[in-house]
């Protein structure tokens, strides 16, 4: 047995002639090519240092951001870019300082009035003697561009709009007491008292739309009773009031 594998020894040592070498066999460190055939130059030993200082290559690295130039001209202005979102409001501001006074306007038409306004009391008292009788008044507490006509006992429009009336007047004991706020010819509001031991202050209101050349008044009104207001000599206790409240465009 021993003999047997004394002779299977040899036999894995020795190559194959039927496969050659493919490279020859060299040292790790024994990377340089030879030379040219021809060349003439001899290579150094391999444990020279001309031989590791031809193997030995150097790359020189530059750092571009230490090299800075000088500054460039200042480039053309882009387009707008799109407009962003909406913030949320700033606090108020102080008041900045009142401006100087302006101009006067040009000045108005003369002719055209925007008021009107009367007030108008009685200090004697009345007896009806008609069926229908207007009441007129003796004391003037305003009357703006005459607009009541103290004879009559009316109020005529000049200035066409709203209106505001107001009838005030004082009964008379075990007497009645009926009138009528009249626009034109029409009953507008009645003002009535009873027959009554006492006597008692009535007032009625209104407002009425105008037209220019309307006429409002205080109509008294007889039936079968006595009918009569109150007043005296001292006091005023009978008043129709009316003013402008609102111009109108008829």
């Amino acid at each position: 047995m021993w003999v047997f594998l004394l002779l299977l020894v040899p036999v894995a040592c020795v190559p194959s002639p039927s496969r050659p070498l493919t490279r020859p066999c060299r040292r790790c460190c024994d990377h340089l090519e030879p030379p040219a055939a021809g060349s003439g130059k001899s290579q150094p030993p391999p444990d020279s240092p001309a031989r590791y200082q031809a193997a030995t290559e150097v790359h020189t690295i530059i750092n571009m951001t230490i090299l800075k130039g000088d500054k460039g001209d200042r480039g053309e202005r882009g387009t707008l870019g799109k407009p962003g979102l909406e913030g949320t409001p700033g606090f108020r501001g102080p008041f900045g300082p009142k401006g100087s006074k302006g101009q006067a306007g040009a000045p108005g038409d003369a002719c055209k009035t925007t008021h009107s306004s009367f007030s108008v009391g009685r200090r004697k008292a009345l007896h009806s003697v008609d069926y229908y009788q207007p009441l007129v008044f003796d004391t003037v507490f305003v009357n703006l561009l005459g607009h009541f006509n103290m004879f009559k006992g009316k109020f005529y429009c000049s200035v066409p709009g709203v209106y505001y009336f107001n009838v005030n007047i004082h009964t008379w004991n075990f007497k009645e007491t009926y009138l009528h706020l009249m626009h034109n010819a029409e009953e507008q509001v009645i003002l009535y008292a009873q027959p009554s031991e006492r006597s008692i202050m009535q007032s009625q209101s209104v407002l009425l739309d105008l037209a220019a050349g309307d006429e409002v008044w205080v109509r008294l009104y007889k039936r079968e009773r006595e009918n009569a207001v109150y007043s005296d000599d001292v006091d005023v206790y009978i008043t129709f009031n009316g003013y402008l409240v609102a111009p109108g465009s008829h």
